[in-house]
């Protein structure tokens, strides 16, 4: 039985895919959050010279 238990591999692949996901997500986060304010600004210039040649 604890043979099985040690040579049974579904619970730590599964705990894996769990901490990929979870880096993946915090990639995503901190990606998102350093471009967000780069892309507000990028629109806001936009919008302010559409409005300006309008």
């Amino acid at each position: 039985m604890i043979k099985r238990f040690v040579l049974e591999e579904e619970g730590q692949t599964l705990v894996e895919y769990g901490l990929l996901i979870s880096l993946i997500a915090l990639v995503v986060i901190a990606v998102l959050t350093i471009m967000g304010s780069k892309l507000k600004g990028g629109f806001s210039t936009a919008a302010n010279s559409i409005t300006t040649t309008t």
